[in-house]
């Protein structure tokens, strides 16, 4: 994969979950209660979550992303055999108020000082991402916070990618979008945006139409990528 800046770049979109705010971290705070149970609650929870999106989009039968996110937990507890409505609760209650990872407000303020504009575009419901956003005190850092509920569908329906496009007004090939889900990026890129893919969990590269062009491991190598002035000058 190609090294060195983006050149044209005037607007930088994050996927949410996973890339934005650490999905696992709803889990970690069950811990007392989870035990050893806690890493295949997460795997599992997470899979089934994203399963759900794409099904119910080839289906044709959309619900929002809150009742598919309590659909998919309610699929790992009964496989792991936890019968326990307070924890089904809390773990409901800790998603919408997700950690985010450590680099992400100060990677965001410096993309807002290099003139770029910023945009969440997430599966996520309105309510969800308005939550997240607001816990993590990063909303007057963000242009767009974008929901599929606009369109109707999950990613990785073209749909999804022009939101943004038609929000932030600003053509696919001068959107840097990021995101930690492989799938996603390279959805992105068959789209037109120009990809950064956030490889955090080091995946292997996915077999599908389109290419990120920038692979990074986590969002503070970001600012760099996409300002116009040499690396030495961002901080």
């Amino acid at each position: 994969m190609s090294i060195g800046h983006l050149e044209g770049i005037r607007a930088c979109v994050f996927d949410a979950y996973g890339t934005v705010f650490d999905y696992a971290s709803a889990a970690a705070r069950c811990r007392d209660v989870l035990g050893d149970k806690l890493e295949p609650l997460n795997a599992l929870w997470r899979e089934k979550q994203l399963e759900y999106t794409w099904l119910r989009a080839l289906q044709e039968r959309h619900a929002d992303f809150w009742k598919v996110t309590g659909d998919a937990l309610d699929f790992a507890l009964e496989t792991l055999g936890i019968n326990d409505d307070r924890l089904r609760s809390r773990l409901m209650n800790f998603y919408l108020t997700l950690d985010t990872f450590a680099e992400v407000p100060e990677m965001l303020r410096q993309l807002k000082t290099i003139g770029l504009k910023t945009a969440i575009l997430s599966n996520g419901s309105p309510a969800m991402l308005e939550a997240a956003v607001k816990n993590a005190g990063i909303g007057p850092l963000l242009d767009e916070i974008l929901s599929v509920e606009a369109v109707g569908v999950y990613k990785p329906h073209r749909a999804v990618y022009r939101l943004a496009v038609d929000r932030l007004n600003v053509e696919p090939h001068m959107i840097a979008f990021q995101s930690s889900n492989a799938w996603d990026a390279y959805a992105a890129s068959a789209f037109g945006m120009r990809v950064v893919w956030c490889n955090r969990y080091a995946r292997c590269p996915e077999r599908l139409p389109g290419k990120p062009d920038r692979e990074i491991t986590s969002l503070v190598e970001l600012p760099a990528l996409v300002s116009a002035d040499p690396p030495s000058m961002i901080r």
